[in-house]
């Protein structure tokens, strides 16, 4: 039995990975192969029988949680600050006008009862944090409207989680909406509070201590991510508000390995990703799916074209942001898979209702997604939201020098950087700080103060620790300024 499921675990990577391809080719999230080849995978089809509705909450809330964690380490604090405002404002006040128009369709238009239409209403609320960041991150966009997205997407679960496991309890009744609303926000609120409390202790033991492997540090950061995640859940707060920020605040610190921290992060999203929507698909019942159709194309409509619209404008109004970006942030409000993530609260608490609503969840990530994300270029060209999809920051990745308490910064200059053409001797380095190596064209050689640099260079910086983060903000500065860089310009410095 053991040897049959690794065998059958690694077809289905394989797959799942050599399917990336493809979809990266026609612009779809690989989200909508993968709970295909689950759907292909389960008792309808070939046999296999997966039908345990709490596993599957289970595993599906520890795969987010690794998501989560991947997208803040690799979303820049820079870029997100500007958007901070309307990413949470879209997370909050856009999830509850969402839920509160879609609801008002499903009783109206469908005629559900209003327990089972909020649920409908909360369930299709929070945009899909695996399709935004794997989906936007291949779209070239200006950053606002950009990290905007991911902003909302990286908060909005917190809030829905709450809300559909108190709708899915029949407690709104009980407890009535300015209670319920009381408690999205401590939780929000809560969360995001010890997310930034455990990233700024963690980054701050990091950066002292030395590891005996390299290895090691992807771990340890992953770890505090998940540790940041479990410490909100058992004290009542929102646990994916705070693997998300502690996560932000682990990538935009001063840590060594940094980029290998970040690709292992990548590889572990990639991996969870796979698994969560295999296994979403695995539990999904085809026999549902025929009597399901014609409500999810109703409430998937209304879903994209009145409720995401309407949540969009009212949420933008206090940021001033143009009826442009606007229009993209509605059509790229992309919901793939967290809605039927959500959709196994209802199924693991027994509610009357739950296959019906997986199904039609089901349908509209799987139809919905699949229009939306291909025309996302062409809508971004459109709409003159599209940006230069050529990086511009030095990739910087450090390691420490413990003997000599110094730290050997790795720097490779992409296309598009200012450093290029930049002499050794300009780049002016705080006093003591050495660039020692430079590797061109696979070879290397001692630079002088007036060896220039290129694109495609790699420059191995010698600092000493306490210069490390001058050092590294004073590379990113002449990357995006040039070799005046603070003498014009000290903005991001």
């Amino acid at each position: 039995m053991l040897n049959t499921s690794l065998l059958v675990g690694a077809l289905v990577l394989v797959v799942a990975v050599v399917g990336v391809r493809a979809s990266v080719r026609f612009g779809l999230p690989s989200l909508v192969l993968y709970l295909l080849i689950g759907v292909l995978l389960g008792e309808s089809v070939l046999g296999i029988h997966f039908d345990d509705a709490e596993l599957a909450h289970a595993l599906a809330f520890g795969a987010l949680v690794i998501i989560l964690a991947e997208g803040g380490l690799t979303t820049r604090w820079t870029d997100v600050r500007p958007s901070l405002g309307a990413g949470l404002t879209l997370a909050t006040v856009g999830v509850g006008v969402t839920t509160a128009v879609v609801a008002a369709l499903g009783h109206y238009i469908l005629g559900l009862d209003w327990q089972l239409a909020v649920l409908l209403g909360a369930v299709f609320a929070p945009t899909d944090a695996a399709a935004v960041f794997s989906t936007l991150r291949r779209v070239p966009l200006h950053r606002r409207p950009a990290t905007t997205l991911e902003v909302e997407s990286g908060l909005n679960d917190a809030p829905t989680v709450v809300l559909v496991t108190i709708v899915s309890a029949g407690e709104v009744a009980d407890r009535g909406i300015g209670p319920v609303a009381a408690v999205i926000v401590y939780e929000l609120v809560a969360g995001a509070a010890l997310g930034l409390l455990v990233g700024w202790v963690g980054a701050a033991v990091l950066r002292r201590a030395a590891l005996p492997a390299s290895g090691l540090y992807p771990l340890v950061v992953m770890t505090l991510a998940v540790f940041a995640y479990a410490t909100g859940a058992v004290l009542g707060a929102s646990g994916f508000a705070a693997v998300y920020m502690a996560a932000l605040v682990l990538g935009n610190s001063q840590l060594p390995h940094r980029m290998a921290t970040r690709s292992f992060a990548e590889g572990l999203a990639w991996l969870a990703q796979i698994g969560m929507f295999v296994m979403l698909g695995l539990l999904s019942s085809p026999s549902d799916m025929p009597g399901a159709i014609v409500p999810a194309l109703v409430a998937g409509s209304g879903l994209i074209l009145v409720a995401r619209p309407l949540a969009v404008l009212l949420s933008c109004l206090p940021f001033r942001i143009p009826l442009r970006e606007q229009a993209f942030l509605s059509w790229a409000g992309l919901r793939g898979a967290i809605p039927v993530v959500l959709a196994t609260i209802p199924l693991a608490d027994e509610h009357e209702d739950a296959g019906w609503l997986f199904a039609v969840v089901f349908i509209v990530a799987v139809v919905f997604t699949t229009l939306q994300a291909p025309t996302l270029p062409w809508a971004a060209r459109r709409l003159g939201v599209g940006g230069d999809a050529t990086p511009r920051d030095a990739e910087l990745e450090s390691a420490p020098l413990e003997r000599v308490a110094a730290d050997l910064i790795q720097v490779r200059v992409p296309s598009g950087s200012r450093l290029h053409g930049v002499a050794v001797g300009e780049l002016r380095l705080p006093p003591g700080v050495a660039v020692s190596l430079i590797v061109r064209a696979d070879e290397s050689f001692v630079p002088e103060w007036r060896t220039r640099v290129r694109v495609g260079d790699e420059l191995l910086i010698v600092s000493p620790r306490a210069l490390r983060e001058a050092t590294e903000q004073r590379l990113l500065a002449v990357g995006r300024h040039g070799r005046l860089a603070g003498w014009v310009d000290r903005s991001d410095e």
